[in-house]
């Protein structure tokens, strides 16, 4: 699968969580399906930080530089968001309202690496672009393995 193949794919099943999370009435179903968000974020995250981002930077053009930046920077908003987010009780209005800007900010980054940076990765072809995908999928296997052990 191709690397925007595969974080595609990985963007739709965490707005699909959002969604269920504003569907979700009782407050463990909001706790695991928040949990379920974040280790699904992480896991995101880190293999865009480690792979995609270096491939993208590395076409070696000022666009591509300074996208790289500001999803780095994006994402470091998120894991501000996430550090936060145990402190509040699924039972209180905050959560409701502190998972919409969450939902919100994470759907903003998403719609930009897709109609911004996933162009500009086209250019690495589509050979690259499969490896690519191909060690971020074996990466993002590892990780949850990894997750699934250490809960």
């Amino acid at each position: 699968m191709k690397a925007t193949d595969l974080l595609k794919q990985q963007h739709k099943e965490v707005m699909d969580l959002f969604e269920e999370v504003e569907d979700a009435e009782d407050p463990e179903s909001r706790r695991q399906l928040m949990e379920q968000i974040v280790g699904e974020i992480k896991v995101h995250s880190k293999i865009e930080e480690e792979f995609f981002y270096p491939a993208v930077r590395g076409l070696g053009t000022q666009k591509a530089e300074e996208m790289v930046l500001e999803a780095l920077e994006e994402h470091h908003v998120v894991d501000l968001v996430i550090a936060d987010l145990p402190k509040v009780d699924p039972e209180d209005e905050r959560f409701v309202a502190k998972m919409t800007v969450f939902h919100e900010l994470v759907e903003h980054h998403a719609k930009e690496e897709e109609e911004e940076m996933f162009k500009s990765a086209r250019r690495l072809g589509k050979e690259e672009l499969e490896a690519l995908g191909e060690r971020m999928e074996a990466r993002a296997e590892e990780l949850k393995s990894k997750a699934r052990r250490a809960a």
